[in-house]
């Protein structure tokens, strides 16, 4: 009976040391990734973000149809409305309290899917997938991209994981 209790509260303690840990994480902002990330050595993985879909992911709550889509469902401003934001922007995921540089205009960057980057940032510990992945990195997959694409998006037609990981693309080269 006593070897139960010992496992239980051993259970608890890692889980709750886990917990801690993943609070120890900050966001850092797509700025500071693009220090690194915009090299044509390396595959240039900001420039391709930029200039796609998950950078420009807040501006699509400012179309007209967005607009129409809100008014539809009693959402008064879909810019600022979390229901929508927790999927077209970053900084509606983070403590607005707290002192970094992330944006929201800044759309989906990098931290939502690879996590928050204050751990695993430094070049010695980015040589090392392993280091990274220690430190905080997330190795996105399908199951982090359908948190957004879903069928509770209203304007969702279906989502194809492997289609979509082609299309934004952005591999590190050397």
């Amino acid at each position: 009976m006593l070897s139960k209790k010992l496992v239980l509260i051993l259970v608890v303690a890692f889980m709750a040391a886990g917990a801690l840990q993943a609070q120890d994480y900050e966001y850092i902002g797509a700025a500071k990734c693009k220090m690194c990330h915009n090299k044509p050595a390396t595959g240039q993985q900001y420039k391709i973000w930029s200039e796609g879909p998950h950078a420009n992911a807040m501006k699509a709550l400012e179309s007209d149809e967005a607009k129409a889509i809100a008014k539809e469902k009693g959402i008064a401003d879909p810019t600022t409305d979390p229901s929508c934001t927790k999927c077209h922007s970053t900084y509606a995921r983070i403590d607005q309290n707290s002192n970094i540089s992330l944006t929201e205009t800044e759309g989906v960057s990098c931290e939502t899917c690879h996590g928050p980057g204050s751990k695993y940032k430094s070049k010695s510990i980015m040589e090392s997938q392993e280091k990274s992945i220690a430190n905080g990195l997330i190795i996105p997959d399908e199951k982090l991209c359908k948190e957004c694409h879903n069928a509770e998006s209203p304007t969702f037609k279906s989502f194809n994981y492997e289609e979509a990981k082609k299309k934004i693309a952005h591999p590190v080269n050397g």
